[in-house]
């Protein structure tokens, strides 16, 4: 039995036609569009540092990065969602210009908004891409890195990365230091973020 779509159904064509003309982006659920909420200097920052990293060492060897504005599309579960930093290394995503389908790496920038639906809900969707192997949350209120590693075995399970650590994101063999991700980032002024979300 299939359920009755609701009579507020966005089809993803006609999302995907919204979203390249519109001037704010909206993730999309099955049917259902959500605005973006802008972020904090921090939360650029930090993205913009991985962005970085990651495109030097990626460069050349097929894979590539996307930041903020790079869809992934998980098909199974009708979602599209704007990871912060994306890795893709399968040819089968060059076809897609608007979306990317078989990410190996998601990133996500923590916020006192969204902190529980990147833990929660979304981190349970991105499970469903079948050829993701890392999901990682960072967070912009300290040093601290949770990386979600899948096993052989197919199950998640979690590396955490400190203060004076160095980060190794096993899907893609890059290593930096958890100092190059958070350069220039000031902490403690995350008060705004909590009054305006």
């Amino acid at each position: 039995m299939i359920a009755n779509q609701s009579p507020n159904y966005i089809s993803p064509e006609k999302y995907l036609k919204g979203e390249e003309l519109s001037q704010i982006k909206h993730e999309y659920i099955n049917g259902q569009i959500y605005a973006m909420a802008g972020a904090t200097d921090a939360h650029v920052t930090i993205s913009g540092n991985l962005f970085a990293l990651l495109r030097n060492h990626v460069r050349g060897s097929g894979c590539r990065v996307y930041m903020a504005d790079m869809k992934a599309y998980i098909e199974i579960a009708n979602i599209f969602y704007y990871p912060d930093v994306m890795v893709t290394c399968d040819a089968r995503d060059r076809e897609f210009q608007n979306y990317k389908k078989h990410p190996c790496l998601i990133v996500e920038v923590l916020s006192q908004k969204t902190e529980a639906f990147d833990r929660g809900d979304k981190f349970t969707d991105y499970q469903q891409l079948e050829t993701l192997q890392e999901y990682v949350l960072i967070s912009q209120k300290r040093q601290r890195i949770e990386c979600f590693r899948r096993n052989a075995e197919g199950f998640w399970v979690l590396q955490t990365y400190n203060q004076g650590s160095e980060i190794h994101l096993a899907s893609i063999d890059f290593r930096t230091s958890i100092d190059s991700l958070y350069e220039d980032v000031i902490f403690g002024n995350n008060e705004l973020e909590n009054e305006l979300f």
